[in-house]
């Protein structure tokens, strides 16, 4: 959504450590927990119903970290699908970290490649959106990043756990609607960009075509097409305005 600005693109803060810009990542990242938490929880829950150990349903969050994948992996597993199978259809899912690795270069792209590892690894969904909030509006920081990251992956370890060792005391606890406090917190970071005429176009193609998509294809191939659909209507435009200028 915005614009990089030439000042922006690419400046990196000071990398010596940054207490406060770690403690940033995380309170702005902590809103968005209160959505990833009882999905977490579902999933710990969920894998032990289709057979996993606690270690096994553990250790996926804690190496795979990546709750969609999870979530369609454990009825495969259950199913007895073959490693080849389970492996595709993760990485099918997770396409859209293709793109918002892509978005991040200008920012990452003069770290180190284990912190470029590091960071990209603990990427999530909700830790992106603030990442990418906080670089395009001021400097980039590899702790805020940090922080960020930090915040994600330990909630999402420590409700697979709770989900693990409660579960039989918790029903469903998706139903308690703190779900709606993800797509609202994203809803709060994008509002604000939508500043200039590119931006609302783009917010409103790439939702169509995202609604759109989910209704007609399966799975969750219409996160990808929306976000290439909002890359290619947002390059299109701002080619289109540079050349009437």
């Amino acid at each position: 959504m915005g614009k990089v600005s030439g000042e922006n693109r690419g400046k990196v803060q000071d990398m010596s450590w940054n207490g406060g810009e770690f403690r940033a990542g995380i309170r702005d990242t902590l809103p968005l927990m209160l959505g990833v938490f009882p999905f977490g929880l579902a999933y710990g829950i969920f894998g032990k119903s289709v057979g996993l150990t606690a270690g096994e349903t553990i250790l996926m969050s804690l190496t795979v970290f990546a709750g969609a994948a999870q979530f369609i992996s454990l009825p495969m597993f259950g199913a007895g699908a073959g490693f080849l199978m389970i492996t595709l259809t993760t990485l099918l899912i997770n396409l859209r970290h293709l793109l918002m690795g892509a978005s991040l270069v200008p920012y990452i792209g003069k770290l180190p490649l284990p912190w470029k590892a590091f960071l990209c690894y603990g990427m999530a969904d909700e830790t992106y959106a603030v990442t990418i909030s906080r670089a395009q509006t001021g400097a980039y920081h590899r702790d805020y990043q940090f922080g960020s990251n930090a915040t994600g992956y330990v909630t999402w370890a420590v409700s697979t756990v709770m989900g693990v060792f409660l579960g039989s005391h918790i029903s469903d606890p998706l139903a308690w609607g703190l779900d709606f406090a993800m797509p609202a917190t994203f809803l709060a970071l994008l509002v604000p960009r939508l500043t200039d005429r590119i931006s609302l176009t783009v917010a409103g193609v790439s939702a169509v075509v995202s609604v759109a998509a989910a209704v007609l294809l399966p799975g969750k191939w219409y996160i990808i097409i929306a976000c290439l659909t909002a890359v290619a209507a947002g390059a299109c435009l701002e080619g289109s305005e540079a050349d009437a200028t």
